[in-house]
């Protein structure tokens, strides 16, 4: 790359603001640090703090130093003595700021990479924050995107017509899932993630809320009003428990939700994988009925209640226990998940298993989270 050319520069902001769908004081401001960036590489200090201003119809840029006005000077970079101040402005005091004005007469080739690389990033980073102002309040909400790249650690997917790329974590996928570029999938907005380089919109098909809302959209007696979900517990790719009632007598809401020949269960599986076992059960009042419910398929004894510390214990034959329990613990983990009691299991011949029912698997810790997050951003290419 040559010397920036500024008249040229100057007429590509309305361009550029087209072509990003970016208001022009956006682009504008953009080319200004990127301006003020070069030609402090040209020209000072590094830690000068600098900023420009460019005539979009004539081209001309200045670039205004800033500095303090302190009695005795410890870096030079960003502070004046009031003597060296006056020369800039004739009635500056201690404690203020002036700003020394210089005419940009040219930007040589490596201050014009500089410009590049900060036009490029701070476009990047408006087009982020355009992106999230759009889906601000979609957050929690379900929408269609298209796989756009699969890499070990992260999905990017086109969502909004292909006008924004958010990215779903490996710990918002569902475990076994396979994904493939150009895939039409549904997904949750589970948050917009606000970081150094911009908001970063983080998606999710692993929430029970996104099995809720499959439910939802199979289910019109949901919105009739007959029938309802109380709770819902999930472990993505491996098992979901689901509470329901019915509002209207008469009304079996398992059968509802199950659906004639098991349809309505099905066309949830076929969008979240046949690996996922779903478990819908009936919610009741009576708490000792509820947590009976919770724990199906496992044939429960007799239940005793604390109801204050919120435990239960629950005895059964000793032939139940291993299906109460499920596998790695995770029929009675989510049963406490969805009824909100820690949950022991307990034999008729006295054997008892103590499980965490009431704490959810941990997949990713949120240090190894973030430092995933913030190798994505770093990987982004520069264009």
């Amino acid at each position: 790359m040559e010397g920036i050319d500024l008249k040229q520069l100057a007429a590509m902001v309305r361009v550029i603001a087209e072509e990003k769908n970016l208001p022009e004081e956006i682009v504008m401001g953009a080319v200004e640090s990127a301006i003020a960036a070069a030609w402090r590489r040209d020209n000072g200090d590094r830690d000068w703090d600098v900023r420009a201003i460019l005539n979009q119809n004539t081209g001309a840029a200045k670039v205004f130093v800033r500095f303090e006005v302190v009695e005795e000077v410890e870096n030079g970079a960003y502070q004046k003595t009031l003597d060296d101040a006056k020369k800039v402005k004739k009635d500056a005091k201690i404690g203020e700021f002036v700003e020394e004005e210089h005419e940009v007469v040219s930007l040589g080739r490596v201050a014009a990479q500089t410009a590049k690389q900060v036009v490029i990033q701070k476009l990047r980073e408006a087009e982020r924050e355009a992106v999230a102002n759009e889906f601000e309040n979609q957050i929690g909400e379900v929408i269609t995107g298209t796989v756009q790249r699969v890499e070990p650690r992260v999905v990017r997917v086109e969502i909004g017509g292909a006008s924004a790329t958010a990215i779903m974590p490996k710990s918002e996928q569902i475990e076994g899932e396979r994904l493939s570029p150009g895939m039409r999938i549904r997904v949750e907005l589970k948050e917009i993630e606000r970081t150094e380089r911009g908001p970063q919109l983080i998606l999710s098909r692993a929430t029970p809320e996104f099995v809720k809302y499959l439910f939802e959209q199979e289910v019109p007696e949901i919105e009739g009003g007959s029938v309802e979900i109380k709770g819902i517990a999930r472990e993505a790719g491996k098992r979901t428990k689901l509470a329901v009632a019915s509002t209207v007598p008469g009304i079996d809401p398992v059968g509802t939700f199950v659906g004639g020949h098991g349809t309505r269960v099905q066309a949830v599986m076929n969008e979240i994988g046949d690996a996922e076992k779903i478990d819908i059960v009936q919610w009741d009042k009576d708490t000792k009925n509820y947590i009976a419910n919770a724990l199906s398929p496992a044939e429960i004894t007799s239940i005793e209640l604390d109801e204050e510390g919120k435990k239960a214990v629950v005895k059964l034959a000793e032939d139940q226990q291993k299906i109460a329990i499920g596998r790695g613990g995770q029929n009675v983990r989510l049963a406490g998940q969805l009824t909100g009691y820690v949950i022991d299991i307990e034999t008729e011949g006295g054997g008892k298993v103590s499980v965490q029912s009431d704490e959810k698997p941990v997949k990713t810790s949120a240090a190894a989270e973030d430092a995933l997050l913030d190798t994505i951003e770093k990987a982004d290419p520069v264009e």
